[in-house]
């Protein structure tokens, strides 16, 4: 296992790792991880709690499509997407460190259209959508029953083509105490903290399952069309490449909502979406949770992890909140 300090401690399976403490003494070191991903698990730096992977900044990279990310292709669209979204808005702040810009360019495979429009959308969607994107302390109490339910839930390990594997437990919560809206918020705050924790999200993409063993019809009136075609458009336009949205468990009742997301989806989107009125059929490139028939972590198990991991990063949703190019 590698080691940086006593307060590392390597827990998923990835390449490389930089941990430091964002936000008291900036403590950073480069390092080969054969087992993991590093991630601070205790307050002895200013109570801070940060772990991140990022690409060691010579790498060339393949994005997708045989695109090639080199150090001078990543230099020269940043520079290009910087000034062009200055000009345009020039109220915002895009802090060197930003990583937000490079991994648009990634979704789109430097295409320097679809990443401008892709880019506008998401920063409208995000002084917009204000039921899912303001107000986002872990430790506000409606925040912290959806994460102890678990209703986002990344899996530690990545399927073999590299990408990660999220489970969407679209019927875990309680649609009569529950907002839907403040479900998609806690979706949200995991999904843009798995990317600031985890670059290679932003190269490799992202699998969702969406588990909907249980759902009801209380479930179902939450999702109106409105509803449907905002979560949709925020999907297609995160910096996270979906590749696959798995749906299981599906009751046949269901279908009708189902068909409604279809129909606000691009055609590329619809693609990508399976249906299956049993289990997930990925148990062959990834291991799956005890909930869906796998040896893997239980949804319980997954729950209190990511609630504390998002609770130790209390401070990066006040600065998203702040600024979203803290990303």
């Amino acid at each position: 296992m590698a080691r940086l300090s006593s307060v590392v401690q390597c827990c998923f399976q990835i390449r490389t790792c930089c941990v430091w403490c964002e936000y008291g003494a900036r403590r950073s070191a480069l390092v080969d991880c054969e087992i993991g991903f590093c991630i601070l698990v205790n307050g002895a730096l200013n109570g801070c709690y940060s772990g991140q992977i990022i690409m060691k900044s010579g790498e060339t990279v393949c994005v997708g499509n045989g695109v090639e990310e080199t150090p001078e292709l990543r230099t020269s669209s940043i520079a290009i997407i910087k000034q062009w979204l200055l000009d345009e808005r020039p109220d915002l702040e895009i802090p060197e460190e930003s990583k937000l810009i490079l991994y648009f360019l990634r979704t789109t495979k430097y295409n320097m259209d679809k990443t401008k429009r892709k880019l506008m959308t998401f920063i409208k969607n995000r002084e917009k959508l204000t039921e899912w994107f303001t107000n986002r302390d872990p430790n506000r109490p409606e925040i912290q029953e959806l994460l102890d339910i678990g209703v986002f839930l990344p899996l530690h390990q990545k399927d073999t083509l590299n990408r990660q594997v999220v489970i969407v437990r679209t019927s875990a919560h309680n649609p009569s105490k529950h907002k839907q809206d403040t479900v998609f918020k806690v979706d949200k705050m995991i999904l843009d903290l798995l990317l600031y924790l985890d670059e290679t999200v932003s190269i490799d993409g992202v699998v969702a399952i969406f588990d909907m063993q249980g759902v009801t019809l209380g479930h179902a009136l939450q999702l109106t069309p409105a509803m449907i075609k905002k979560s949709v458009e925020s999907w297609e336009n995160y910096p996270c490449k979906p590749k696959l949205l798995e749906f299981v468990n599906v009751p046949v009742h269901v279908n009708i909502v189902l068909n409604v997301f279809r129909s606000f989806m691009s055609p590329k989107m619809r693609e990508r979406v399976t249906i299956s009125r049993k289990g997930s059929t990925l148990e062959q490139s990834i291991t799956l949770p005890l909930e869906l028939g796998g040896n893997g972590e239980s949804y319980s198990e997954l729950a209190e992890y990511w609630k504390q991991t998002v609770l130790a990063n209390a401070q990066f949703y006040a600065k998203m909140e702040e600024n979203l190019f803290h990303l």
